[in-house]
């Protein structure tokens, strides 16, 4: 079979995978299970990186295969899944497709660029990246699972406008020209535990989990 199958590569698959089971549920009117999927995706790219980091022999078609299909499969997961979340609030005249495909286009031009970028940055340097241009694609997944926790303090009809344009809004920072610094481990690591948490915590009693 073509391609590579090892360890490194088992986050990333579980990430989209997830992720086109939330598409699925999208479709059938699950969102929370929908915006649960797409937090899950998110802890997987989380820590997809470190895991592949960690085998010391990958020849160079290897990394460059991970960087490709880690790219591949952000856009599933950050880009097409909320996409067709955002969509599933219904058109909104106009606003629902329009912060769809915006959310896609943004996610392909920001990805593809990373790409291009990044192999030059790794044959030039072996330090780790200090800071992004744009917004990071994989925001959504703590942006707008938080966004859907605090709906309730939105009224009801209003919330799918507001949701949707903040689509629009994150998908022009994915390709805004603006220096964000990266965080540390440690402080993407905490971040991103208190948004799951803070999510799970709505989400367990949304679904009655206990």
């Amino acid at each position: 079979m073509i391609g590579f199958y090892n360890y490194t590569v088992i986050l990333t698959y579980i990430g989209v995978l997830s992720s086109v089971f939330g598409i699925t549920q999208v479709m059938d009117g699950n969102r929370s299970v929908a915006f649960l999927c797409l937090v899950i995706s998110g802890i997987c790219d989380l820590f997809d990186g470190k895991v592949a980091r960690s085998k010391k022999d990958r020849t160079e078609h290897e990394k460059v295969f991970g960087i490709q299909i880690d790219s591949l499969c952000d856009l599933v997961c950050f880009g097409v899944l909320p996409a067709c979340i955002g969509y599933s609030y219904g058109k909104n005249y106009g606003l629902g497709i329009v912060s769809a495909l915006m959310i896609v286009l943004g996610g392909v031009i920001r990805l593809g660029y990373f790409n291009v970028m990044e192999e030059e940055r790794q044959r030039n340097s072996a330090e780790n990246r200090k800071e992004y241009q744009g917004l990071p694609i994989t925001t959504t997944s703590i942006i707008l699972p938080l966004l859907y926790v605090g709906r309730t303090n939105v009224p009801a009809n209003v919330f799918p406008y507001v949701f949707q344009g903040f689509m629009i809004l994150v998908a022009i920072l994915f390709v805004l020209n603006i220096s964000i610094k990266k965080l540390s481990n440690k402080g993407i690591l905490i971040m991103f535990t208190l948004g799951v948490l803070i999510f799970l915590g709505y989400i367990s009693r949304t679904l009655g989990w206990f």
